[in-house]
């Protein structure tokens, strides 16, 4: 929190969040001519964001590309604003839900856990139900084999094939949303979760992208919810208990 809360004091930090926000995955070049400072100013920033988890990089080919990453933010929402004003916040929370047009979404997250226990945690129906807005995963989590999610007793919300399982590393997944005519009209788009030891703790990295330009933002602006009760279920045995992550329950 101390990382999260000092990176957002400086006022050209939160002008780079705000451009990513605005068009997200771009590169150092990019953000350099929005500003009027040096390419090494620019840099400095960034590194800043980075080391607070706020801005997550992926090389493609030879550029670097920076993305927004809201679950911070998220968390921040969690430990204090839901105990005292969820009714009116939980609608300013999700930072990445009102990008104009997603491709490519990144959300990073570190969980004081083991990779064995986080890939339980990602591949257990029951468990999954805990942070997953009660929804119950179903698969016998195999490469080319189905997946499906649904509350219990209910009809399902969405629904996949697992592309590649190594755990408790990998896992890729096409989705495909169901709880809605207006999700199903999008298609299918691609989930990848990737577990990485740190320490005595693991960094999720959760890549939701093939998504359309312009795709409905109900396929993604969950996710922040989804980590954010993911680590508090690990880390602590508890429950979130916001609006979104009861939906289902």
């Amino acid at each position: 929190m101390d990382a999260v809360f000092k990176a957002l004091a400086d006022a050209t930090r939160r002008d780079l969040l705000d451009e990513l926000f605005r068009n997200d995955g771009q590169t150092l070049h990019a953000l350099e001519a929005r500003f009027e400072m040096t390419r090494y100013g620019v840099m400095k920033h960034l590194r800043v964001l980075e080391e607070a988890g706020l801005v997550v990089t992926r090389r493609r080919g030879r550029e670097k590309l920076h993305f927004l990453n809201p679950v911070p933010i998220r968390l921040v929402h969690d430990r204090w604003v839901s105990k005292y004003a969820e009714p009116w916040a939980a609608g300013l929370s999700d930072l990445k839900t009102r990008l104009e047009s997603p491709m490519e979404k990144i959300f990073e997250i570190y969980i004081k856990t083991t990779r064995e226990r986080l890939w339980e945690a990602i591949t257990d129906g029951e468990i999954r139900s805990k942070y997953q807005f009660g929804s119950v995963i179903t698969s016998d989590w195999t490469p080319g084999s189905r997946f499906e999610m649904a509350p219990r007793g209910g009809e399902p919300l969405g629904e996949g094939e697992n592309l590649e399982v190594d755990p408790p590393r990998r896992l890729v997944q096409s989705m495909r949303a169901l709880w809605g005519e207006d999700v199903k009209a999008e298609g299918t788009s691609r989930v990848t979760w990737e577990i990485e030891p740190v320490g005595d703790s693991c960094r999720l990295t959760v890549t939701h992208d093939q998504l359309r330009e312009g795709a409905n933002d109900q396929l993604y602006g969950g996710w922040p919810m989804i980590l954010s009760g993911l680590k508090t279920w690990l880390e602590t045995g508890e429950l979130l208990t916001t609006p979104g992550s009861l939906m289902y329950t």
